[in-house]
């Protein structure tokens, strides 16, 4: 296993650290603008470039040019929301992430507003759907990148540390253990375990939040159809009363 996975590794550290670094960048734009994040894999892209890391200058330019490329792909995100957001939304593509997905977002940013920008970045469909949600909404893109900013922060050092860590330990150990790719494979294996296990719980926490708001507008619709109805049965009264007054007062007249 040792000598497939120095292979690997190699052709991986190969490439121009400045090219890999970029590709690592523009992969997580991708990932992290329009629906381009369910599909383009950018949490892959970035551990893979981090393995080729060799030394502090290469760790920290590719964290640096994640977090650009991730704040870069939340704002074309909050861009298109912004200014094409319910033609997208209505599009074919749109259609294919489904209603049910659209207002999961809106109930979720409506119910946690900034906070849902922050926690967004680590659940699954959400952080690709929540930056053009916000650009529908009325929240400013100021407030928007207060908080998306320290979520790419936080995701950048966490997936760049872990491929560079795993990449860096096995090559200490590879001369000397012939086990070494197994450390190398348990190491990230043990993250992409955490990684689904946080997002599960996250997910679970969160999921009171996300369908909160609509039954809070469930109970609004409900008060406001029962006082219409309150207010429809008194006004047939009034106009009862009304009609019963003339008729004495004509019999009156009458009599």
């Amino acid at each position: 296993m040792n000598e497939i996975l120095t292979w690997i590794l190699d052709v991986v550290q190969s490439v121009d650290p400045v090219l890999r670094t970029l590709l690592a960048g523009f992969g997580i734009l991708l990932e992290t603008s329009i629906l381009i994040g369910l599909i383009v894999p950018g949490d892959t892209i970035v551990i893979v470039a981090a393995t080729g890391v060799s030394s502090p200058v290469e760790y920290f330019a590719l964290v640096v040019t994640v977090i650009i490329g991730a704040l870069a792909g939340e704002s074309i995100g909050f861009a298109l929301g912004r200014y094409f957001g319910p033609r997208i939304r209505v599009s074919r593509l749109g259609r294919r992430i489904g209603e049910h997905n659209w207002a999961r977002a809106e109930r979720y940013l409506a119910r946690r507003g900034g906070l849902a920008v922050f926690i967004s970045r680590f659940l699954p469909v959400l952080h690709s759907l929540i930056p053009l949600t916000v650009g529908m909404s009325a929240m400013r893109y100021r407030r928007f990148m207060a908080y998306t900013v320290p979520a790419c922060v936080l995701w950048a050092f966490a997936y760049v540390s872990v491929g560079a860590l795993a990449a860096g330990s096995y090559r200490e150990m590879a001369d000397r253990l012939h086990y070494a790719g197994y450390i190398f494979v348990a190491i990230i294996v043990a993250f992409a375990l955490v990684v689904v296990v946080v997002k599960k719980v996250l997910t679970k926490v969160e999921a009171r939040h996300m369908v909160h708001r609509a039954e809070e507008a469930a109970e609004a619709d409900a008060a406001q159809d029962t006082r219409a109805a309150v207010s429809a049965v008194e006004n047939a009264a009034d106009e009862r009363e009304a009609v019963t007054s003339e008729t004495v007062e004509s019999e009156s007249r009458s009599a």
